[in-house]
């Protein structure tokens, strides 16, 4: 078989929510070949069975499913890599093991490679209830992302010019934005393809999810060293001034308690006008259960000098001047 797109999807020790995608990838409407790489950099038997079994099921001939281990470099972008260069089509699609593709997902995905077109970005549907949290409202925003690698399309020879994805982004985050700005700096063109659609459920959450994600802020000083004029037009146009206001008030009023002076009462309740406007801005829209609201005024004290800690941990492992 000579695939006419070969789709990537990166898992790591996630063999039920990789049934669902995999079984809407191998239900897919197109006519022509095409492959299915799941790159697995947790050597999981129980994904390695899953999709062997799969394989063996796949049915019509123009459809292959191939397990591929990464033994090297761990996360996804790492994965992604493994999966793109063993592809053997010259177009290259990419999900992931938590979402579902749309039955002429593939279809429409190759529709948008027009004379000169490198790379296609495609729409994703996340569903959410009405009450969502702010957790599930925060990952509704991917809906509205340019280029995510849960649903985009690229040329293998526009991956090979760029070198694929920078894998120093060790968690799935600006992974994507990192390969989209490093095609358009190339002077190639990336496509709508709005009709290409990826519905991406949101996974339950843990309680304080927020503060784990903060983590993720360090990759941020990676993509604005290497791309600092698009990381300010399309990420961030400017500092989190709100969380250096919270994060200074609460410093003046602590320094200026333990000189055992008023004067510190009146940072103090400026931290807490501050802090208690993110906490309304957080849960404006969303759910009003005792758990979320309590969620909610512990991680808004605790967000802010989190966030700035692992922005300036990312500026001085980078070396970059990152506020």
């Amino acid at each position: 078989m000579n695939p006419a797109v070969s789709v990537v999807v990166p898992t790591h020790r996630r063999a039920d929510l990789l049934a669902h995608c995999l079984s809407a990838l191998l239900a897919q409407n197109l006519d022509a070949g095409y492959e299915i790489l799941v790159v697995d950099d947790a050597l999981d038997e129980a994904t390695r069975r899953l999709v062997t079994d799969l394989s063996r099921r796949a049915g019509p001939q123009n459809r292959c499913l191939r397990y591929l281990p990464n033994a090297g470099r761990s996360g996804p972008a790492a994965s992604r890599n493994v999966g793109w260069r063993s592809a053997r089509a010259p177009i290259v699609a990419f999900t992931d093991d938590d979402c579902v593709p749309q039955p002429g997902w593939l279809r429409e995905g190759l529709a948008a490679f027009r004379d000169g077109v490198s790379a296609a970005a495609g729409h994703i549907v996340v569903p959410l209830g009405e009450r969502p949290t702010d957790y599930e409202r925060n990952a509704a925003g991917l809906s509205g992302a340019v280029f995510v690698t849960a649903n985009c399309f690229c040329r293998r020879a526009a991956l090979e010019q760029v070198g694929g994805f920078d894998e120093r982004y060790e968690v799935a985050w600006r992974e994507d934005s990192d390969l989209q700005f490093a095609i358009e700096q190339r002077g190639l063109t990336i496509a709508r393809a709005g009709q290409a659609v990826v519905v991406h459920p949101v996974r339950p959450g843990t309680w304080g999810i927020s503060l784990h994600q903060q983590r993720k802020s360090m990759f941020n000083a990676l993509l604005y060293k290497k791309f600092p004029d698009r990381y300010r037009r399309q990420i961030q146009a400017a500092p989190p001034l709100r969380y250096y206001a919270i994060l200074g008030t609460l410093a003046l009023s602590l320094c200026l308690v333990r000189r055992g002076g008023r004067a510190a009462v009146a940072p103090l309740l400026l931290w807490a006008a501050l802090t208690g406007q993110f906490c309304a801005s957080r849960l404006r829209g969303t759910s009003r259960s005792p758990s979320h609201l309590a969620e909610m005024i512990v991680t808004s004290i605790a967000m802010p000098p989190l966030t700035i800690y692992w922005r300036l941990r990312g500026a001085l492992k980078y070396r970059v001047v990152f506020f």
